[in-house]
This record gives structure tokens, C-alpha cells and sequence, in this order.
């Protein structure tokens, strides 16, 4: 195997904006400018927004733009299953060694009484889980789980996690000031997002995560999460997000510049291109393969301030 294997990770719930394909294209560039690979795995695990046929349709547009993937999705490989939503057993054994240990407990909050205004927020608006069922009675606990099934969260410890981000530099975060206890497991079963990247990078044996910045604070819980599991973490290269004109985040939900309409439009050397020239790799938006953008890459040249979408660019 490789010295470095990148991945890139999208999650189907629609047609991919500007935005998912600018992540999926630097994770593509970051692994294969040093000779790795590069691995797609599918996070469908809300099946219910994530049909099969959207990541079918996810998976082509990758490969029309080519940012062909070396292992996962609808190809498979030696790491597989690729989907999440296949890959609950799995998510299972890592959930029940927490467990085991005393360190997951249910939770009987509604949405209401979290974002209350009484509550503990971040400074970005997240809201700070304050413990409210971490030392329930069992008494407590059968009574709450008649009306209403619990959802699950681990207990975190007040520690400080410190990490140097491959772009972004040193981010440190508490784990019970700035996050609180977090999900492991919603109340219908489907497994957290945390859990389930943490498991799925360790076991595909990815060693360099590339992913928006909006996830950065994720990492010190999931660096926690790997340190508990025994699992090593990768490295972790947070990108600056990709914001529409008036600096509105891109959304599938708004149809910001999906791949339907961009590929009506444009080549794929085109689109690269231009993508390309964002993220500071080239100076001018002219047409290129991933290929060509790969020779010569560097992060150095790639903003670390959310970038903007020119009028006209698209």
C-alpha cells in the first residue's frame, strides 16, 4: 500500500454543488502530488436522504470530472463495504467496547431543550451539551424511556486535545467546556457521523483526511475517539469553504451551482480549471485536468480564508 491514502467522503443527498466537488478535487490533488491513493467512501448512513441512486449519480460525476477513485464506492476493494449504511455491524463492535466501559450513556433531550436559550453555546453558535442526562438513576432512566426512546452519547473528559492541522496550523479545543458529551447513536438507531468517520478512516486505512473547515472542530472529539478505539488517526488537512457571491454557504437543499447545471455548460477540463484557479493553483481560470493541476501542487497555495465565488466564474 501507499505511503499516503487520501479519501474523500461525500455524503448522496443530492446532486453535488461547487462546494463538494472543490473537497472532493483537493482531497484528489493532496494524495496523488505525493504518489498515494485515494479511496470513496459513500455516507449514506441517513438512507432515508441518501438513496442509492444519488450516490450512483455522485459517483459518475466524479468520474466524468476525472477524480477517478483507486478503491471504494460501486468498485469496491479490499476495505469494503463502502457504504455506511452496510456498515453498522462494524460501527456496532467499536460502539459496545465504549459502552463496556462505562463511557455511553442514553439521552432523553428534545432538539427544543437543547437549543434553549439558557444553554451553553460556542462562540460559532454550536451548542456546548451540557450533562443534563449523564447521571440519571436507573429508576430515571426506565421511566423517561416509556414515552420516548433515548438517543446515545459518550462521556468525554475535561482534557484538552491539541493537534496541528495540515493547512489550518495548532487548533486545540476542551473536550467538556467547548463540545460536552456527544452523540454516538441517535434514538433510531442510526449510528453518529463521529463514531462511524472514525472507525471507517482507521479500517480503510486512510492516513491523510481532507475535508472543509467547517468540520474542524470535530476533530479533537474524533482524535479522542481514536486514542479510546486504539485506532490510529490520520493526518488532517481542513480546506477553506467555497461561498457563494453574497458569502452564503453552498447549499444542495438552494441548487447552488450543481454538477446538472455545470455540466450543461462546461467541459470537465473547464470546470477543474476554474476550480483550479479558487483555490490558487493557477493563475487564470484556464482549462485543465486533475492530472495537470496534481503536478506542482501545494497546499501553500491554497487560501486558508473562506473563498468566494466570483459573479461570473459559473
Amino acid at each position: 500500500m501507499s505511503a499516503v491514502t487520501g479519501r474523500y467522503a461525500p455524503s448522496p443527498s443530492g446532486r453535488m454543488h461547487l462546494g463538494n466537488l472543490c473537497c472532493c478535487l483537493l482531497a484528489w490533488l493532496s494524495a496523488k502530488s505525493k504518489g498515494g491513493r485515494v479511496v470513496l467512501r459513500i455516507e449514506d448512513l441517513d438512507t432515508m436522504r441518501c438513496p442509492r441512486s444519488f450516490a450512483d449519480l455522485l459517483e459518475s460525476d466524479l468520474a466524468w470530472l476525472g477524480i477517478s477513485a483507486d478503491e471504494g464506492g460501486s468498485a469496491g476493494g479490499a476495505h469494503g463495504p463502502y457504504y455506511q449504511s452496510e456498515r453498522s455491524a462494524i460501527y456496532q463492535h467499536y460502539y459496545d467496547i465504549l459502552d463496556r466501559r462505562g463511557l455511553v450513556y442514553p439521552c432523553f433531550c428534545s432538539r427544543s431543550q437543547l437549543h434553549a436559550a439558557d444553554a451553553p453555546h460556542r462562540s460559532d453558535g454550536q451548542v456546548v451539551y451540557p450533562g443534563t442526562c449523564r447521571d440519571l438513576t436507573p429508576e430515571q432512566i426506565a421511566a423517561r424511556a416509556r414515552p420516548r426512546p433515548p438517543a446515545w452519547r459518550v462521556r468525554v473528559p475535561d482534557e484538552e486535545i491539541a493537534f496541528m492541522d495540515g493547512h489550518l496550523g495548532p487548533y486545540r479545543e476542551n473536550l467538556a467546556q467547548d463540545c460536552g458529551d456527544f452523540y454516538l447513536r441517535r434514538a433510531d438507531g442510526v449510528f453518529a457521523y463521529q463514531l462511524a468517520v472514525v472507525v471507517d478512516d482507521a479500517l480503510m486505512g486512510v492516513t491523510e483526511v481532507v475535508r472543509g473547515a467547517d468540520l474542524l472542530s470535530s476533530t479533537p472529539r474524533q482524535l479522542w475517539l481514536y486514542g479510546e478505539l486504539g485506532l490510529k488517526a490520520p493526518e488532517f488537512i481542513h480546506m477553506p469553504l467555497l461561498l457563494a457571491s453574497d458569502g452564503r454557504r453552498l447549499s444542495k437543499r438552494d441548487g447552488d451551482v450543481s454538477l446538472e447545471t455545470l455540466k450543461a455548460r462546461y467541459t470537465p477540463e473547464e470546470i477543474i480549471g476554474r476550480l483550479g484557479y479558487l483555490c490558487g493553483l493557477q493563475s487564470a481560470p484556464d482549462p485543465r485536468t486533475p492530472a495537470e493541476l496534481a503536478d506542482g501542487f501545494s497546499w501553500d497555495r491554497v487560501p486558508q480564508e473562506d473563498i468566494l465565488l466570483p459573479d461570473g466564474l459559473f
